[in-house]
């Protein structure tokens, strides 16, 4: 009898691909990886712990393309605002675990729609509070720990949700804070994965199939970062999260 998967094998592979190149280019991996293990037969917190895990390796390879360009933000260490980042990650994880399936089939088109709007606000919203806002450090290293939080629990543009917050301690330019990104959500999600291979929650068939080609697209993706335009990949990503989004309202509501 043929394996379940094999039956999504292709689409598995293909938004493994297209996800680890996302999430290394602008973030948002996640919008093409949960909803095809959704459509794959996973339940939906079942979809979000093996996305996570999936899309985790690539992380990493893009973290080491952009292994060169990792500074502080701010004139924060990264060596501060790692651990922060692990500890907001696994209260994320954890959270997640211990969320009923059925709340959580409620809650996943309003994370979308966060998620959503955040790629439609880009890093425009810190730029514009900059002018009137002007966090000190303790408060960003607040701000980095709830978003780790975020980041554990479902972590859709969290990337730039991140960087729209240290836009109001430092406005460096997006590709200068690439690399701080990508570092410290693979290190909120790196905690996450952990956690939920622990509790069983992962579908290990699925994430396999997915696992591969999102390493590749991450790798290759975060060394295409630096030419692909950014406002083209924008409008991509901000199309997909909507239409996503919609079918996850339409789908619970």
């Amino acid at each position: 009898m043929t394996s379940p998967v094999l039956h999504h094998l292709l689409p598995l592979v293909a938004a493994g691909l297209l996800s680890g190149t996302m999430n290394a280019v602008a973030g948002g991996g996640s919008f093409v990886s949960f909803p095809v293990l959704v459509l794959a037969g996973l339940p939906p917190i079942a979809a979000n712990a093996t996305s996570t895990v999936a899309l985790f390796p690539g992380t990493l390879a893009s973290t080491w393309a952009y292994r060169h360009d990792l500074t502080g933000i701010g004139g924060i260490s990264l060596r501060v605002l790692l651990p922060i980042s692990v500890a907001g990650g696994l209260v994320g994880a954890i959270l997640l675990l211990v969320t009923p399936g059925g709340v959580f089939d409620k809650v996943i088109p309003w994370l979308l729609l966060l998620a959503t709007l955040t790629f439609i606000g880009g890093r425009r919203p810190g730029i514009w509070l900059h002018r009137y806002v002007h966090i000190g450090r303790a408060p960003l290293l607040v701000a980095q720990f709830i978003l780790a939080i975020y980041g554990g629990y479902f972590g859709g543009a969290v990337g730039l949700m991140m960087m729209a917050v240290w836009t109001l301690l430092d406005t460096a330019e997006l590709h200068a804070m690439a690399g701080a990104r990508t570092l410290l959500v693979s290190a909120a999600n790196g905690i996450a994965v952990l956690c939920f291979a622990i509790a069983g929650a992962v579908w290990w068939a699925e994430t396999l199939a997915m696992m591969a080609s999102a390493i590749a697209g991450g790798y290759y993706g975060a060394r295409l970062a630096r030419h692909l335009p950014p406002p083209v990949l924008r409008a991509f990503v901000v199309v997909l999260s909507a239409t996503v989004t919609v079918g996850f309202f339409l789908k619970s509501y």
